[in-house]
């Protein structure tokens, strides 16, 4: 099995508004949008970012997804080049409605804060200055492995 992820599927409780977020406030591009079912975006060469209806995601997967408060074990992660970039994405998301939790420094020299999209999901924007952080971003002086 080739070591890759190609879709993230975010369980949404109205595709509308989670399409919304994204593409209205974030900027994003749909690559396939069935109102009312699902919202595909590219969110890298090849990764797909699925915005999927919960009720139909739950019929699949043949359980409930987690309810209630808190927060999801998992984030997603947006790298950008600079410190700088943390703070520009993170008031991009705070324009589309997003709550967001101010940058910090971190221990290992980076810089990350956070925003939740509309059903809670917690998007971290990170500068790391390390040489993966470099690898992830687009246009930085580290090339991809083969």
């Amino acid at each position: 099995m080739e070591q890759r992820v190609s879709f993230v599927t975010l369980a949404v409780r109205y595709v509308a508004r989670a399409r919304s977020f994204y593409v209205d406030g974030l900027g994003w591009e749909p690559e396939l949008d069935v109102p009312g079912e699902v919202v595909m975006l590219m969110a890298g060469e090849r990764l797909v970012l699925s915005l999927w209806d919960r009720a139909a995601f739950e019929a699949e997967l043949g359980a409930p997804v987690l309810q209630g408060e808190g927060v999801l074990p998992m984030t997603l992660s947006h790298n950008v080049a600079t410190s700088t970039g943390v703070r520009e994405v993170l008031e991009l998301a705070r324009a589309a409605g997003a709550q967001v939790f101010d940058p910090v420094e971190r221990e290992w020299g980076g810089f990350t804060g956070y925003f939740a999209d509309p059903d809670g999901v917690r998007w971290e924007v990170a500068w790391n200055p390390g040489p993966i952080g470099r690898r992830v971003v687009p246009g930085t002086d580290v090339e991809a492995r083969p």
